[in-house]
């Protein structure tokens, strides 16, 4: 058992030493293309991003969609780190969706684009 937290340890500072901050990689998109009044997921992958500090938000109009599902953080080589949420959604004509992204102290918002 002692040996297992050692390594978990020794890894979380191998992380620490070895890896710098890098700001995320966002991608907004839906699973359907976008068409008015029909049900759609809209989708925001989150990737290559260090330290995993991070919260990641679907909005309809500035506001938090409800029900979103997030996966669980997974990493990458070089301890890089990468996250998707997903949400069902209707896109209505004249509402903005989007994916609000705080990596740190920075929070950024990236807007769907329908291509209708």
């Amino acid at each position: 058992m002692n040996f297992l937290f050692s390594a978990v340890v020794v890894a979380l500072v191998f992380c620490a030493v070895e890896s710098k901050e890098s700001p995320p990689k966002v991608q907004v998109y839906s699973h359907k293309p976008g068409k008015y009044g029909q049900e759609n997921s809209l989708i925001c992958h989150v990737s290559e991003f260090h330290p995993p500090d991070i919260e990641i938000k679907l909005l309809r109009n500035g506001k938090e969609i409800d029900n979103a599902k997030q996966t669980d953080l997974a990493f990458e080589q070089g301890w890089r780190f990468h996250l998707t949420k997903s949400v069902s959604f209707t896109p209505q004509d004249g509402e903005e969706y989007s994916c609000q992204v705080r990596h740190l102290s920075t929070t950024k918002k990236y807007n769907w684009e329908s291509n209708m």
